[in-house]
């Protein structure tokens, strides 16, 4: 959020000083003011008027308990008294504001009111008096505008207008891993037009929770660096989150989370009405209920539920699970019953990882699907702990069951999961 916003120039005859300021008095005090200024000009003049060998650049300086950006622009010419014009105009921010998104604002500012001054001598020759006039005005509009809605439109003439758009800035992304599954937590297709870059376009219906980021590359025929460039775009304006692939031969436990879960019987509703699927369509649609069948509902209520989620730990496969709780797993969509408990973070996936604890020996096993030998050192590479065991599937394009079986002949290998 904004604090201020004030316009400086150096004058002939006082050095630098600020003209218009928004809130008035929120620089510089008027003579009897009892209002606290946000900062000391005085102390700060020489950096936001600074020599013309620093014009040009951004500034950006902390002061007490704000900080300040700006843009000082300064006009050689014979026109102006001592053959140049130096202006500034500077925002105030909060302290601990993030700067990114503002400083375009200063840069912006710099630039149109550069251009109206070679053209029109519209800062120079402004006659107004200090905190009135159009210049004045402007600054009002602009700090009111960007703190209510993030953007403005303001004309300033018949051909000049200000536009502004406060873009939210947004931590970088995690790494993209080949076996990272995209799920959208929005409608993407709403959103796509036909100027969206063309890899997004190829990939958007291929991303559905259950392809890694590897399979969407195949199926969209893409280069796998684009796609995940685009991922990453996606990721981090929050329209996908990253999961983990589904398997039925996958682990999972619950986290200190769950405490959560227990106590909300509103997110345990939610989670009914997610996981549970119907027998029968037409016992569905004659119901009139998406959320099965009412038989199906009172067996599968909140207490059902935690039991089911506290039930899964380490070491436990989701098949061995689903054979323990046969009954009541054939009214559940499993894949969403452990996707919402990891997409609400009161489920994580127990990972496999494999390290090396002996001298390994050749690997001459072939892989039928492609007919290449994977050599010793390809897989030697993943053995370090680092790696989990979907990524290496993913990456060596091999299943689960064939990595131990090409394991075994590699020899003294550990199964770590965690």
């Amino acid at each position: 959020m904004i604090k201020a916003i004030f316009f400086s120039k150096f004058d002939v005859r006082e050095g630098p000083k600020v003209i218009h300021q928004v809130p008035t008095d929120s620089i510089v005090p008027s003579a009897g003011s009892p209002s606290q200024p946000l900062v000391d000009f005085s102390s700060i003049a020489s950096t936001v008027i600074p020599r013309q060998t620093f014009c040009s650049l951004p500034i950006a300086l902390l002061h007490a308990r704000y900080r300040i950006l700006g843009y000082p622009i300064c006009l050689v010419s014979p026109s102006y008294a001592r053959n140049e014009f130096i202006f500034n105009f500077c925002l105030v921010l909060s302290r601990h504001t993030e700067p990114t998104a503002y400083a375009s604002v200063a840069a912006k500012l710099a630039a149109l009111f550069k251009h109206l001054e070679e053209t029109a001598h519209f800062l120079s020759g402004d006659p107004s008096p200090p905190n009135t006039g159009k210049v004045y005005a402007l600054c009002e509009i602009l700090l009111e505008d960007l703190n209510n809605y993030c953007e403005c439109m303001i004309p300033i003439d018949d051909s000049n207008t200000l536009n502004i758009k406060l873009f939210p800035t947004y931590p970088p992304p995690p790494p993209i891993y080949p076996h990272h599954v995209p799920l959208s937590v929005v409608r993407l297709e709403s959103l796509t037009d036909e100027n969206w870059d063309l890899t997004m376009l190829l990939i958007l219906p291929h991303i559905n929770g259950v392809n890694s980021v590897k399979q969407i590359a195949l199926l969209a025929d893409a280069d796998y660096k684009l796609v995940r460039k685009a991922i990453a775009h996606l990721l981090y304006y929050g329209c996908v989150m990253l999961l983990d692939i589904f398997s039925f031969a996958a682990s999972y436990a619950p986290t200190a989370e769950i405490g959560s879960f227990i106590g909300n019987e509103e997110v345990q509703e939610e989670c009914r009405r997610y996981v549970l699927v119907s027998n029968t369509g037409l016992l569905q649609a004659r119901d009139g209920n998406q959320g099965g069948t009412e038989v199906e509902r009172e067996a599968l209520d909140g207490i059902r539920l935690v039991e089911l989620y506290c039930s899964l730990r380490q070491g436990q496969s989701v098949r061995s699970w689903c054979l323990e709780y046969v009954g009541i797993v054939g009214s559940i969509d499993v894949r969403r019953f452990i996707t919402f408990g990891v997409i609400k973070g009161f489920l994580y996936r127990v990972h496999k990882y494999a390290i090396t604890t002996g001298p390994t020996g050749p690997l001459n096993k072939v892989d039928g699907k492609e007919g290449q030998r994977i050599g010793r050192k390809e897989l030697e590479r993943y053995l370090d702990g680092n790696h989990c065991f979907d990524q290496i599937c993913t990456e060596l394009l091999i299943n689960e069951r064939e990595l131990l079986s090409r394991l075994k002949e590699i020899g003294d290998v550990q199964i770590v999961q965690r």
